[in-house]
C-alpha cells in the first residue's frame, strides 16, 4: 500500500450522492460531472426509476438465485428478447456486468487448442477472459491491421478468435471494424466486438459501431450500465452461441441473477435508446462532442476524434491525480486515469460527456482545466 501511494497509484472511492446526472454532489458540494458513463442521461430518467420501482414491487427486491435455478424471471427474458430484436440477432443473454460477460464469453469459447488475437488496448475484462480461457493469446498493435493479418495467417489452431472493443474506453477512438471483419472472414476467424461504450450511442437506434459500419460480428457484447442507464450487460448472437454460454459460462452459471428492479430499469432504458427520444439525445451528445473538441482546440490542447470520451494526456500518475483534485476544487469532476488502467507514463484526465451537458458546462470544464494547468 505504501508503494502504491509513493507511485501515485493509490485509489480511493469518492462518494457521490443524489440522482446521477450532469451535476454530482461530492462531499456536500455540487460539481459538474465529467466522469460518468451515463452518456444519454438516462440513469436519472423518471421512466427508468419508475420501472425499477414497479418491477421491485411486483417481483421482489432480489432474484434470490442463479438464472439456472430459481432466478430466471420474466423481466430477464423480456430484456433478452428486446436486445435480440434491437441488435438483429437470433438470441441474447443478460449477464450481471460487462466484466462477467467478457470473462464468460472468452473462457467458454476458447481452449488450449485455439488462438485468441487481441488489440493491445483492450479492456481489463477482455484480458482476464483471455487468461481464464487458457488459450494462447497474441496481441496486435492498436488498430494495426497488417500485424493482425500476420497473426491470422498462423497455422496449427482449431479456431481463431479476434476480440476488440469498438469505441475504446480510455481513448474514445473507433476501431476499423469493417476492415477487421474482412480480415476475419478472409482467414476463417470468429470476431468478438465489445460495444460497451458504443451501445446506445453509435449507429441506427444506438445499435452500436458494428451496425454503423455494416457488419454482423459472431459475438456482440454490450452493457446496460452506461448509455442505457441501468446495470448489467448482454451478449447477442446466434441461438447456438447463447445456448453455449448459458451452459458453459461460469460467470453466468455461478452467480445470483440481476435483481428485477435493475432489469426493469434496463428494459425502460433500452426502449428509450431505440426511440425518437434516443435519437434526440444521441444528436445532443454528438454536438457536445464536437463543441468540446472545438473549445479544447481554442484553449491550446491537442485535438482528437470528436466523441463522448475525451482524454487529455498528462503522463505522470501523481501529477495527473493532483490535476484531477484541483479540477474538483474548481467545480469540475474529471477523474484521472492511470496505470494499470492505461500503460505506465500515459496517465490522463478523461472527460466523459453526457447529452445533458450544456454549452456553459463544457466551457466551464475547459476553462477550469486550463487554469489548473497554468
Amino acid at each position: 500500500m505504501e508503494e502504491l501511494k509513493r507511485r501515485g497509484l493509490y485509489r480511493a472511492m469518492p462518494v457521490l450522492n443524489g440522482i446521477p446526472g450532469r451535476v454530482a454532489t461530492i462531499d456536500s458540494r455540487e460539481v459538474l460531472n465529467f466522469s460518468s458513463n451515463n452518456y444519454l442521461g438516462l440513469a436519472g430518467h423518471p421512466r427508468l426509476m419508475q420501472a425499477a420501482a414497479e418491477c421491485s414491487l411486483r417481483h421482489g427486491a432480489g432474484s434470490t438465485a442463479s438464472r439456472l435455478i430459481a432466478g430466471n424471471g420474466e423481466v430477464h427474458r423480456a430484456v433478452e428478447d428486446f436486445v435480440a430484436q434491437w441488435k438483429g440477432t437470433e438470441a441474447a443473454v443478460v449477464f450481471g456486468s460487462g466484466y462477467q460477460a467478457n470473462v464468460g464469453i472468452l473462457s467458454s469459447l476458447a481452449t488450449e487448442e485455439d488462438l485468441i488475437i487481441s488489440d493491445m488496448l483492450n479492456h481489463a475484462s477482455i484480458i482476464d477472459g483471455c487468461r481464464l480461457s487458457r488459450a494462447p493469446v497474441r496481441i496486435y498493435g492498436h488498430f494495426d491491421l497488417q500485424q493482425l493479418e500476420d497473426l491470422l495467417k498462423m497455422d496449427g489452431y482449431r479456431r481463431k478468435l479476434v476480440v476488440t472493443e469498438s469505441v475504446f474506453s480510455m481513448d474514445g477512438d473507433l476501431a476499423p471494424l469493417k476492415e477487421i471483419d474482412g480480415l476475419c472472414r478472409r482467414w476463417g476467424a470468429l470476431l468478438m466486438v465489445d460495444e460497451a461504450h458504443a451501445a446506445g450511442v453509435v449507429g441506427l437506434q444506438g445499435r452500436g459501431a458494428a451496425n454503423e459500419q455494416g457488419i454482423v460480428p459472431e459475438i456482440q457484447m454490450g452493457t446496460l450500465g452506461k448509455a442505457v442507464g441501468a446495470s448489467g450487460a448482454y451478449v447477442a448472437g446466434t441461438r447456438q452461441l447463447i445456448d453455449l454460454l448459458i451452459n458453459k459460462a461460469r460467470s453466468f452459471i455461478y452467480t445470483t441473477a440481476a435483481s428485477p428492479g435493475v432489469l426493469g430499469a434496463a428494459l425502460a432504458g433500452l426502449k428509450i435508446v431505440a426511440s425518437p427520444e434516443g435519437d434526440m439525445r444521441r444528436e445532443r451528445l454528438q454536438n457536445n462532442g464536437q463543441e468540446f473538441q472545438r473549445l479544447l482546440h481554442e484553449a491550446g490542447f491537442p485535438g482528437s476524434r470528436p466523441g463522448h470520451i475525451v482524454p487529455v494526456h498528462i503522463g505522470e500518475s501523481r501529477r495527473t491525480m493532483e490535476i484531477s483534485a484541483r479540477c474538483l476544487q474548481g467545480g469540475v469532476f474529471a477523474h484521472g486515469i492511470r496505470y494499470p488502467t492505461v500503460p505506465e507514463g500515459t496517465a490522463r484526465i478523461r472527460f466523459t460527456l453526457m447529452s445533458d451537458h450544456t454549452s456553459e458546462d463544457l466551457r466551464k470544464a475547459v476553462s477550469t482545466l486550463k487554469a489548473v494547468l497554468r
